[in-house]
């Protein structure tokens, strides 16, 4: 059962925000208001409906008593009995504690492992994987930093995904992808097994990582190569190093000043990512089943080629349609993650109560 007070609190802080917002609250407080209240809102519709559902089944059984009215009541009470769980567990779910980072916009990363060039090869397909993703869903992907082998692998790729709700349904894409497959320059027929790592970081706000000039070092750099296709040539190359952690990141757009606010995008995002982590860390030594700790180590899933079998070894799922997958149609694995992860925290969060 949902404690009524902790309802009532939630419907109060909604009207409160709406009389804010009605009466014209300061232009510095309006942009937060207005995201607090659009997340407030759904879930105060859910108490609603839920409420309105447990009286209409007070009521219907007061009619019980009343010969005229029985027979419409003893019709009433069966289908409102079953629909009044589904409905609470529609609003605990809408109850769970939200990732702050949510709504993020993205910084996606993405660099081979084991494997050599096959690894780089399979860095480039799932690149290319979350761009048609990201074209589904109607967002923007904008590649901020690209190495790429001779052959068109990736040695390393940072992009950014904006778009509503980027980061709640990329979030569980961090760790380590393995594909199982016969490379294109294997003469044997033999199936090969290759890695490449994914990040995924909620992009910071300014205000949330704030970064002392003293703290960094900034070079700007001439890079050129023996040129073809695949070699970045740019007179304006950037590499920040963050002094205290080590990071370095790097962009190589053509504008220099473009170049800055890109690596000082990125390195806000590893920095705060850290943060997360280590927060994430107390928190999992309490919960044991959790899926997606963002642990860069973890084997996460198998992309089985000759087999067309994609497995998520976090919650087990196996799906036989790896073509599809890998056009960039991950919907049904991201919808699993996201249950599985929900199911998990309302586990937590009973245990708790």
């Amino acid at each position: 059962m949902i404690p009524h007070d902790k309802l009532d609190q939630i419907v109060q802080r909604l009207e409160y925000l709406e009389a804010r917002l009605s009466a014209g609250a300061d232009p510095a407080d309006i942009a937060r208001l207005s995201r607090e209240y659009s997340e407030l809102k759904p879930v105060v519709a859910e108490i609603r409906a839920y409420r309105q559902a447990l009286s209409d089944l007070a009521e219907a059984e007061t009619m019980l008593e009343d010969p005229e009215m029985r027979a419409l009541a003893e019709e009433e009470i069966p289908a409102l009995r079953a629909r009044i769980p589904e409905m609470e567990q529609r609003l605990k779910l809408a109850l769970l504690p939200r990732d702050a980072a949510d709504s993020r916009p993205a910084i996606l990363e993405i660099r081979p492992g084991t494997g050599g060039e096959e690894a780089a090869l399979f860095a480039a397909d799932l690149l290319r994987m979350y761009q048609k993703f990201a074209e589904r869903q109607g967002w923007r992907f904008e590649i901020l930093e690209l190495s790429e082998t001779e052959l068109g692998g990736i040695k390393e790729v940072v992009a950014r995904i904006a778009g509503e709700g980027v980061f709640a349904r990329l979030k569980f894409e961090s760790g380590v992808h393995r594909v199982q497959r016969v490379p294109e320059t294997e003469a044997g027929g033999r199936i090969h097994t290759s890695a490449a790592t994914v990040a995924v970081l909620p992009e910071a706000e300014d205000v949330e990582i704030e970064i002392p000039d003293s703290d960094i070092r900034i070079d700007t750099m001439r890079a050129s190569g023996a040129g073809g296709q695949h070699v970045n040539t740019t007179d304006s190359a950037v590499r920040i190093t963050h002094i205290p952690t080590g990071i370095v990141v790097t962009s190589s757009e053509k504008s220099q000043h473009q170049n800055r606010a890109n690596a000082m995008a990125v390195l806000r995002a590893r920095l705060y990512d850290m943060e997360r982590r280590k927060a994430a860390e107390q928190r999992a030594a309490e919960r044991k089943a959790q899926v997606g700790t963002g642990d860069r180590s973890e084997r996460i899933r198998t992309y089985n080629f000759p087999q067309g079998r994609m497995t998520d070894h976090r919650i087990g799922l196996t799906l036989y349609r790896l073509g599809e997958i890998m056009q960039g149609d991950l919907t049904e694995v991201t919808d699993a993650l996201i249950a599985a992860d929900q199911a998990a925290r309302l586990a937590e969060m009973e245990g708790q109560s």
